[in-house]
């Protein structure tokens, strides 16, 4: 049996660090700074890629796949980009037994050599929009890292395309947000707040970028995804042109989006307790495990035998029903473990609906129900479980995501002032909606004073920033302030 988890309330950081270990979701590889992830761990990620990746598709994009090398002149065309990065490439100079002519930068992300192809395949506006998305790995070299949330290798989709005007690069890095917003909230269940990075804070080389912000358990946010409107820079220093349809030779407008493994650590420290995992059901591989209670061998069968016909109706009313997931089942029959300790271990990697059943129960027309995310048992008639599984799953995938909201929701502050704020936020930590200038100075003070970085420029319905009407909480400035979320972050 797993060692016991760190409750939340003692320790968060080695609590996270203990569900991610234990429930065999990822290891330490022994590439500092890297990580293994494990079938537990994958699985999650493999549903992250097929619900999104469907979603990508169904905003006209295509996937494709670039090399991982870049050359380091590519990386450099682009100063901002090339500025940005710089602390955080790993570069190859020796391969093949011999010294390189050209350094070459192993990705950190793919704007640069994209571009390089998107420059030979743009010819004309015809060849417009160019919509393009690749699954991949990156690699930056981190100095601290933690599995999932930050490692300096990891996993992620990068979505990039190609558009003849600012205004329609625009229009679709605000799709892709709103995919991303709709993904996580829908899917993971984990409620984010939409808005706009500051000049500091956004992707080197972007006009603008756009993120989604989560907040977890401990009040903490997490960067959930982001989509950068890319204007005409890096057009500019690949030479990607188009010849309009009035003659004229112009530069592309781009975006570029991704979100990433990160995503698993999001979700962890959104949903799971003191005893392990939970899984929003839609990003679960199993959702229903089946544990035969088998006290005497010569009642195995028959208590076997029920178990395998409760599966396959659960299976097939799940069918009927059309349930907007696959329903997973899973029959335990290995008689090497105790009840107790499966029990222990499916709480602990996160099954959403546990069913016993013993002789008894099949006696009585009858199994032991249990909910993950509740943990209460019920007594439920065979005849009802299937039907049952489907409303269950789907009212916990609900319950999730209304619950992680009300966290989020109760741990919003709005304050006016620097005090109150610095007050607040060693008290209670979470999020500060604030009344902001727009100070680049300001907010790199705030940063070194309290840890806490401006997370987003909170936006209107008309996607621009939303005006404060009120002094900078920070520097009172009383002309142009917007609303903005700070807080302390992973």
């Amino acid at each position: 049996m797993a060692e016991k988890i760190t409750p939340r309330t003692e320790d968060f950081s080695q609590w996270y660090q203990d569900v991610v270990l234990q429930a065999k979701l990822a290891d330490h590889s022994p590439v500092k700074g890297c990580m293994v992830i494990r079938p537990n761990g994958y699985s999650i990620w493999e549903r992250i890629q097929q619900e999104m990746n469907q979603r990508i598709k169904d905003s006209g994009v295509r996937n494709a796949y670039f090399p991982m090398f870049i050359p380091e002149s590519f990386i450099k065309k682009e100063a901002d980009h090339v500025e940005g990065f710089a602390p955080q490439v790993a570069v190859v100079t020796y391969a093949g037994g011999k010294d390189l002519d050209e350094k070459l930068v192993v990705r950190p992300t793919s704007e640069t050599i994209i571009n390089s192809m998107f420059a030979k395949w743009v010819q004309s506006y015809r060849d417009l929009p160019l919509l393009i998305n690749q699954w991949a790995n990156v690699v930056r070299w981190e100095m601290r890292t933690r599995l999932f949330l930050r490692t300096t290798e990891f996993l992620w989709q990068e979505g990039h395309t190609c558009h003849a005007t600012l205004e329609e690069s625009e229009a679709f890095t605000q799709k892709m947000l709103q995919v991303y917003h709709e993904f996580s909230e829908n899917v993971l269940a984990m409620p984010v707040i939409s808005g706009m990075k500051s000049e500091a804070e956004k992707f080197a080389g972007a006009l603008r970028t756009y993120c989604i912000e989560a907040m977890m358990q401990d009040g903490k946010a997490l960067q959930a995804g982001t989509s950068h409107n890319l204007s005409d820079h890096f057009a500019k220093a690949f030479d990607t042109m188009f010849l309009d349809k009035d003659g004229k030779q112009k530069h592309v407008f781009q975006t570029s989006w991704g979100v990433s493994t990160r995503l698993i650590g999001g979700l962890i420290m959104t949903h799971s307790d003191d005893k392990g995992l939970v899984l929003p059901p839609k990003i679960a591989e199993t959702h229903v495990v089946i544990v035969p209670i088998v006290p005497k061998a010569n009642l195995a069968p028959a208590v076997y035998e029920a178990a395998d016909k409760l599966a396959k109706d659960i299976a097939a009313a799940a069918s009927v029903k059309g349930l907007p997931y696959r329903v997973g089942i899973q029959v335990d029959k290995d008689d090497t473990k105790q009840a107790g300790w499966k029990f222990h271990e499916y709480e602990l990697i996160g099954i959403p609906v546990r069913i016993e059943l013993g002789p008894r129960d099949i006696e009585k027309g009858q199994c032991v129900f249990t909910r993950r995310d509740k943990g209460q048992k019920e007594f439920i008639p065979l005849s009802e479980v299937p039907n049952k599984i489907g409303v269950e799953l789907e009212q916990m995938q609900n319950e999730l995501l209304a619950k992680a909201r009300a966290h989020r929701d109760a741990n919003i502050h709005e304050v006016n002032d620097y005090e109150t704020f610095k007050k607040t936020l060693e008290e209670k930590g979470g999020f500060y909606r604030v009344p902001w200038g727009l100070d680049r100075a300001a907010e790199e003070q705030i940063k070194e004073e309290t840890k806490a970085t401006l997370r987003c420029i909170l936006l209107d319905e008309n996607h621009q920033p939303i005006a404060a009407n009120r002094p900078c909480f920070k520097t009172g400035k009383t002309d142009g302030t917007v609303m903005a979320i700070f807080a302390r972050s992973y």
